[in-house]
């Protein structure tokens, strides 16, 4: 995440009391039209990725069968076997959920949907149709205040205060992340929603901005090339690297990481981070009338 226009209160070795504070674009939009005025060549890296039917598919059967396998297992055993192998399977889904809110299995973005729903199968909590809309809207109003959900409510950010606190809202970060949406910004739902709920309810009842460029991007749908991702929401997470490789000027200065476990020991540590280390920017007037 880069830190540009002017910033909320900040004080060295202090955490911030406000949200960082930017009077300029978001940096995404003019780095994709200087990128592909450069390199019009990336243009042919858009569109679904043709494997991910077969991934995602794999990963789900792989969920449930091992779900069934255990169903009679003791609870040592499953909580052992969903810790340190689903977990990394659901989390795959989730971010398979991700790469399909930006329609990149299939042209068609009805079948998007119908794919996402079946990858929302294993996690449990029907999520994927509702996840889409919240997404995009982080996309097209990045750090727009009231917009953009995915950055934390004030309540949040005044209640995180020292490494303890972090560490909680760091384990509950997943609970946070779903459920701030439903109470800051609610969206009445639609039909592909209670789709999505009366499928998975129907399973249940019969059966339980910084890049990474690190090894987990392979189970990650490449999610940690974030920067890249956001710069071109088009390119499938399989094809993300290829943009970094072919501009690598615009990228190679920003600022990355090679290990998630670093930026949560760092997140939890360091005093002068917390929730309010995040930019904000107000909604243009013009993009306000027009939304």
């Amino acid at each position: 995440m880069g830190r540009e226009g002017e910033i909320g209160d900040y004080e060295e070795g202090v955490m911030a009391t406000d949200f960082f504070w930017s009077y300029t674009d978001e940096p995404h939009a003019t780095r994709r039209k200087q990128i592909l005025a450069k390199y019009p060549q990336i243009r042919e890296l858009f569109g679904p990725d043709p494997w991910a039917f077969i991934k995602i598919n794999a990963a789900v059967l792989i969920q449930l069968w091992t779900a069934t396998y255990l169903c009679s297992a003791s609870w040592l055993k499953i909580l052992t076997v969903a810790y340190f192998f689903g977990s990394f399977l659901n989390h795959n889904l989730f971010l398979a959920i991700h790469e399909l809110s930006h329609n990149l299995a299939f042209l068609t973005p009805c079948y998007n949907r119908w794919l996402g729903i079946f990858a929302n199968l294993p996690i449990g909590v029907p999520m994927s149709v509702t996840f889409q809309k919240y997404h995009l809207e982080h996309h097209r109003f990045q750090g727009v205040d009231g917009i953009d959900m995915d950055i934390p409510s004030y309540a949040e950010a005044h209640a995180i205060k020292n490494a303890i606190t972090k560490s909680i809202w760091v384990m509950l970060q997943l609970f946070f992340y779903a459920f701030r949406p439903l109470f800051l910004k609610p969206k009445k739902p639609g039909m592909w929603e209670f789709i999505n709920l009366l499928i998975q309810v129907s399973l249940d009842s019969c059966m339980e901005t910084y890049s990474y460029y690190g090894p987990l991007n392979l189970m990650t749908w490449s999610v940690g090339y974030h920067n890249e991702h956001h710069d071109f929401p088009r390119i499938s997470g399989s094809r993300l690297h290829k943009v970094k490789e072919i501009a690598p000027e615009y990228y190679m200065n920003l600022s990355s990481y090679r290990s998630w476990s670093q930026v949560i020991y760092m997140f939890i540590m360091d005093r002068t981070v917390g929730p309010f280390s995040r930019m904000k920017r107000k909604l243009d007037a013009k993009v306000k009338k027009a939304a």
